[in-house]
């Protein structure tokens, strides 16, 4: 497959600093970058910018590594940077270890002609040349590295079109999908966020010809934060503000609602943050809902329901990865059917209760607390593209068993109660109804998540979701405390599914 080219014209040292940041917002694990160029080309510039880029310090003390060949740095993705001028042949590259240290960090290469043979195909190649007053970039490769690193350069062209191509770029956060966040600065403007959402890649066919994602109704593209934002805003929901959207690549540029988190400073859960969010949701569950939302640009956005397959599939991840984890086998047929018979019976359960705009994620990491508001709009709310119609109870099990921290059962009871409070100050609320429906939503949702974070260690190579299912199995126990799910509560303990296990 021959390589793809793109060229960018560096009219002076700002400009190639800009690139070395683009780059290092692009680089993972395993990636390699080539750089070529004569001397005074603009290569150590560029590889200053990338690698203080990566640590976060504008100041990062960068020396050339002529002499030591290589020099590593500790930072949000750990870098290499080779420099193989004095490297008195190909063979000396064995013991500068360049495997072991990409399985866990990204090389940067200067004067990589001189060993050439020892990178992977996927490399990708920089030149730099003298252009005029300034330097032309000539960036060369293919596979996955070499895409990133497009679609970061497409993020820089999207920030020029919006006003903001000047501005700098710092990672904010990545999710377990492939979306991704940047917080953008430039001169006195108050910082924004860059919000990189690339359509949905469906997968493999699971059932009846469909990818998991089709079934379980995960948002295709960008189009539905932004009507599910405005739709938001409009109830009351303080949510970004959109200033600039690209829909056809996945760009949006949004307000920065804040930097304060939800949790206290040592990551414990607060209470009365808790209940302040159950009355949001108590808010949101009181009104009615258009679920044929505008995009702008003249689209809609139909909210997709959370139906009996959605919620079918999602549970059964506990079956296809957390099983084969703690038993060391697949799942039987007998263990499967009996599975889907006492979830069905559940699901059945669940369809006279309430169901509303269920945003399906409403837990810590998508929380901003802002000390600084009153009521409601204490509470920035962010990551929503997945909702559905869905059950009012599913959110607030969401936030009162927090996935990502241990909330403690007096804290749960607390924002439960919050919750039902509020909704009966509203009005007409069957509360009976409710508990049962939290129970059943609390026990689909963390047997969902005891196979997703096994998935994500297994499948995605991420082990650290691991340390968080002993309190997802709390979590589990405490939701099938309720009567109306002790046919399910049998079932888990027969087969040894609350039983604590070091995968």
């Amino acid at each position: 497959m021959a390589a793809t080219v793109l060229e960018r014209f560096l009219a002076d040292e700002t400009q190639t600093m800009r690139l070395g940041e683009d780059l290092a917002l692009a680089l993972r694990p395993g990636d390699v970058l080539a750089l070529k160029g004569d001397l005074g080309a603009g290569k150590s510039t560029l590889a200053r910018a990338l690698i203080r880029s990566l640590a976060g310090d504008p100041g990062l003390e960068v020396p050339s590594p002529t002499f030591t060949l290589v020099q590593s740095y500790e930072a949000r993705i750990p870098v290499h940077h080779f420099d193989l001028y004095r490297l008195s042949s190909a063979a000396e590259m064995d013991e500068l270890g360049l495997d072991e240290l990409l399985a866990q960090g990204a090389a940067l290469v200067e004067w990589p002609e001189r060993a050439e043979d020892y990178f992977p195909a996927t490399v990708v190649t920089i030149e730099l040349a003298h252009q005029g007053e300034g330097r032309l970039a000539r960036l060369s490769g293919q596979g996955a590295a070499f895409d990133r690193i497009a679609r970061s350069l497409a993020m820089r062209d999207f920030l020029g079109a919006a006003g903001w191509g000047e501005a700098r770029r710092r990672h904010l956060i990545g999710d377990a999908s492939a979306r991704s966040y940047e917080t953008v600065t430039l001169g006195d403007l108050a910082p924004r966020v860059l919000m990189n959402s690339p359509r949905l890649v469906l997968g493999p066919p699971v059932r009846r010809g469909k990818a998991y994602a089709e079934i379980a109704h995960s948002a295709q593209s960008v189009s539905a934060f932004v009507a599910i934002d405005r739709a938001l805003m409009e109830g009351g929901v303080s949510v970004p503000l959109i200033e600039a959207a690209d829909l056809e690549q996945g760009f949006l540029l949004t307000e920065h609602l804040g930097s304060e988190a939800f949790l206290d400073a040592e990551g414990r859960p607060v209470a009365a943050r808790y209940a302040a969010a159950a009355e949001l949701l108590a808010m949101m569950h009181g009104r009615s809902w258009d679920y044929h939302m505008p995009t702008g640009e003249g689209g809609f956005h139909d909210v997709p329901p959370f139906d009996r397959d959605a919620m079918m599939i999602e549970a059964d991840l506990l079956i296809d990865w957390y099983v084969p984890a703690i038993t060391g086998q697949p799942a039987t047929d007998a263990l499967r059917a009996g599975y889907a018979r006492e979830w069905n019976a559940l699901f059945d359960r669940l369809e006279n209760r309430e169901y509303t705009l269920m945003l399906r994620d409403f837990h810590s990491p998508n929380i901003i607390w802002r000390a600084d508001r009153v009521g409601h709009d204490r509470l920035g709310i962010v990551d929503f593209q997945d909702a559905l119609v869905g059950p009012s109870a599913y959110d607030v099990a969401s936030l009162a068993m927090d996935a990502r921290v241990t909330i403690p059962p007096d804290i749960e009871t607390e924002t439960r109660d919050a919750y039902v409070a509020a909704r009966h100050a509203a009005g007409a609320f069957d509360e009976e109804g409710f508990l049962e429906a939290y129970a059943i939503m609390a026990a689909q949702r963390n047997s969902k998540i005891l196979g997703i974070f096994v998935r994500l260690e297994k499948r995605d190579g991420k082990p650290y979701y691991l340390k968080h299912l002993p309190r997802i199995r709390d979590y589990l126990r405490r939701a099938l405390a309720h009567p109306a799910l002790g046919g399910l509560r049998a079932f888990y303990v027969a087969h040894g599914l609350l039983e604590e296990r070091t995968l």
